[in-house]
């Protein structure tokens, strides 16, 4: 078990997390992301020019080459920035979008902002910020927010929501009581969009409407089945009383793709960005089927970007190119055409 460090700092508990993901087994032991169960009708005929097939795709005014977003992970650490700029060269290279993980580090301690820092390598990308939407009950609002948006010349702010791992944590932020309308405030404020993204355990249909109806301006289900945080904070717990609280969440959620069908039955229209537990570039084109407008990945990206910029490179080119086959195998010339391609549910 990873070692983790007693009467953690921000930063302690920032760089717990990166060795737990990269050393531990924090998968969903049984719980699946539901993907699995849908697969596409394979074309044998496609009449379409492999050539031509386009996966390029407007975010939020960006053109992207591919629906890909590196999802948003760490900060904090000088592991951290190594991590967030090897992610950078990567998406700078395939033109893809960009999250960095939570910023609070950053904004309590602005001697370790520089490590979420990256727009000198990456100056053209969809970059996103982070901040924990609980935060709004701890002191933070409009101001730290924007902080957070200019620490990084960000061109959306993600407010991540992740009840289970604050209440399985000893210091744990647990107040989630009261957060839509200091969400709406944000989000009316803010000269920039807002993002709502689980960090693995999804949003139901309720809470999409009622993010959506609170000026949300996408989407991150980040549904079950990848990366189970109550997993990385068993391995976090300094006692046996906080493991086997844990231990009892590692099959906790919403699947992946039950959350997609939550987020375009609760906010029709609105942008959905697919995350949690994606493998490869057919389970974007998949979630892309299901309704969504991009996927993010995160683990397999870490774990590229541990051992070097060029091989979350070649991860991000080998998404992108199973993406693409998956549609060219499916007849879809262009992403517009995916959303309305039909899956098979087995």
């Amino acid at each position: 078990m990873t070692k983790v460090t007693a009467n953690p700092s921000i930063e302690d508990r920032k760089a717990d997390h990166i060795r737990i993901n990269l050393e531990e087994s924090v998968t969903f032991p049984r719980l699946t992301t539901g993907l699995e169960k849908f697969r596409f009708l394979h074309n044998a005929l496609p009449e379409i020019d492999f050539s031509e097939v386009d996966v390029s795709v407007k975010i939020f005014g960006k053109t992207l080459s591919a629906p890909l977003l590196i999802s948003s992970m760490t900060g904090g650490t000088e592991l951290a920035m190594r991590i967030n700029r090897n992610l950078a060269v990567a998406a700078q290279k395939n033109n893809i979008a960009l999250g960095v993980g939570s910023q609070r580090a950053g904004l309590k301690n602005p001697d370790v902002a520089y490590t979420y820092h990256i727009r000198d390598i990456a100056p053209d990308i969809l970059l996103f910020g982070n901040i924990g939407a609980v935060q709004f009950n701890y002191g933070y609002g409009l101001e730290e927010c924007q902080r957070a948006i200019d620490m990084i010349q960000a061109d959306a702010l993600i407010l991540h929501f992740n009840v289970l791992q604050e209440a399985v944590q000893p210091e744990g932020d647990t107040n989630f009581a009261g957060l839509l309308s200091k969400i709406e405030a944000v989000c009316n404020a803010l000269p920039v969009p807002v993002i709502a993204k689980e960090v693995g355990w999804g949003f139901s249909e309720a809470n999409v409407r009622d993010l959506a109806n609170a000026g949300i301006a996408a989407i991150d289900v980040a549904g079950s089945g990848g990366t189970s945080w109550s997993e990385v904070e068993y391995y976090r717990a300094s006692t046996s009383f906080h493991a086997n609280v844990a231990a009892a969440f590692a099959d906790w959620g919403i699947p992946t793709a039950e959350a997609i069908k939550y987020a375009v039955a609760g906010a029709p229209g609105l942008p959905i960005i697919a995350s949690g537990g994606l493998r490869d570039g057919i389970d974007i084109a998949k979630c892309i089927a299901m309704g969504a407008i991009a996927g993010g990945i995160a683990g397999s990206f870490l774990k590229a970007a541990d051992r070097s910029a060029d091989d979350a490179d070649q991860l991000a080119r080998e998404l992108i190119a199973q993406l693409r086959i998956s549609m060219l195998c499916s007849g879809a010339r262009n992403i517009a055409e995916l959303q309305h391609t039909p899956l098979i549910q087995v």
